[in-house]
């Protein structure tokens, strides 16, 4: 019997001793697993509505498929729905804490998420499992739902030629292999959920820096609050009052959009890739991307450090920077400082609600409407005297190295956590009897 340690890729997870099973791994009633249908192991398989209830400022969250996303529910960019239109969609599926959501139609088919947390929702076109906590752990369920046997499973049989679909009937008959035994279903959702409990903290140490930074431009260029400020009095500009000795300039004078275009066809060697659908809504950290070995149609290369700024519907607002060299998009604008003192400046400026308004206000185009650099460079932004443009790009760029150093840590996590999923959850890895869950 061959032993190994599989240790995670951050040093505050302890290493987590598993062994190779005995015998043919494909074997799986040797190694403590069952067959189920999906309906078999939940005590209830539905999904949300199929209207659309009409939207309020204020109320509950509709989650819809594409608030689903790497395990999470993006509760910030949600529909807002009535008490008594949400009453009525909770009387079909009533997402609670243990629930496990699925997207089932549209081209986020298979993207899921553990719910959890207490807080009331109602869900839209989205599949909700209910487990049988007697013979299933929910955390367990989950993983069971993201492993590649079961994303692999669903879109092999998805129907519907408008969009993918996997209907419910399809969904309660699904085979899945488990663990017979509800405390070791437990010791392996815990040791998973150790990994998705340290890239949350991650990922909340990224917001929190975002927020930092944020709130400095706002100090040092929207109130006017920076460091010896009270020696600088205000007067009048064409973007309002502005400290004395400071300029207005538009974009353009400080920033360009870099257009090295890469033709379709093979590539020397694997490259990151980053597609829309990796760029964040209202995030600088950008944390997720694929490696292309080979392209289909043209991309733009970008360098480390520039924006990029997703111009299909810019009212996403999927604005972040690039923490690598890599081919993106030709539907992205690589944006690029001229001068490093005007980074932090460019950046700030561009990822910005009152920016991002402008250009979803003058996109081009009815059905996609694209965002246009040649009127976006000509948005008027502040410069400040002195050396307070340098000063604020170092601590801005110093803010964004740390968020690019917890992206790759996030990175080496979801890795090592991926690599393990599968092998814990078909018997081939079993974990000795010492271990209890992380």
């Amino acid at each position: 019997m061959n032993v190994e340690n599989l240790q995670c890729a951050d040093a505050s997870l302890e290493t987590i001793h598993c062994q190779q099973s005995d015998g043919d791994s494909g074997d799986w009633m040797k190694v403590g697993l069952t067959e189920s249908t999906l309906a078999e192991v939940c005590s209830l398989v539905t999904d949300g509505t199929h209207d659309t209830p009409k939207r309020v400022e204020t109320g509950y969250p509709l989650v819809k498929a594409k608030e689903i996303s790497g395990g999470r529910i993006d509760f910030d960019n949600c529909d807002q729905i009535s008490e008594q239109e949400h009453l009525k969609v909770i009387a079909r599926s009533k997402p609670e804490f243990g629930d496990t959501l699925f997207a089932h139609i549209g081209a986020s088919l298979g993207e899921a998420a553990f719910v959890n947390t207490t807080r009331e929702f109602s869900i839209k076109n989205v599949a909700l499992f209910k487990p049988n906590p007697s013979v299933i752990d929910a955390r367990y369920l989950y993983y069971l739902v993201v492993s590649p046997a079961f994303q692999s499973l669903a879109k092999g049989t998805r129907t519907g030629s408008a969009q993918p679909f996997l209907g419910l009937s399809q969904l309660r008959g699904h085979q899945i292999q488990y663990h017979r035994d509800l405390a070791h279903q437990r010791r392996i959702s815990g040791i998973l959920s150790a990994y998705d409990d340290l890239i949350e903290n991650r990922q909340r140490r990224i917001r929190i820096l975002e927020e930092m930074a944020r709130s400095l431009y706002r100090e040092w260029f929207v109130h006017f609050r920076f460091p010896g400020h009270e020696n600088h009095p205000l007067v009048p500009s064409s973007l309002g009052v502005i400290p004395q000795g400071w300029e207005v300039k538009k974009l353009g004078d400080i920033a360009e959009s870099m257009r090295r275009n890469v033709s379709k066809g093979k590539l020397e060697e694997r490259t990151p890739y980053v597609g829309l659908e990796h760029i964040p809504r209202q995030s600088l950290a950008l944390d997720a991307w694929e490696m292309a070995t080979a392209l289909g149609s043209n991309k733009l290369e970008f360098k480390k450090g520039e924006v990029l700024f997703g111009k299909i519907r810019p009212y996403f607002h999927k604005v972040s920077v690039a923490p690598f060299v890599g081919l993106c998009s030709a539907d992205t604008i690589v944006i690029r400082a001229l001068r490093p003192e005007h980074y932090g400046i460019v950046v700030a400026c561009v990822s910005s609600d009152e920016f991002v308004a402008v250009a979803s206000a003058t996109a081009n185009g009815a059905k996609m409407p694209r965002a246009n650099w040649n009127v976006l460079e000509k948005y008027q932004v502040v410069i400040p005297k002195g050396n307070l443009a340098e000063k604020f790009s170092a601590l801005f760029a110093d803010i964004i190295a740390q968020q690019q150093t917890l992206i790759f840590k996030i990175q080496n996590l979801r890795q090592t956590r991926d690599l393990l999923l599968p092998r814990l959850l078909s018997g081939e890895v079993k974990l000795k009897e010492t271990d209890e869950p992380l």
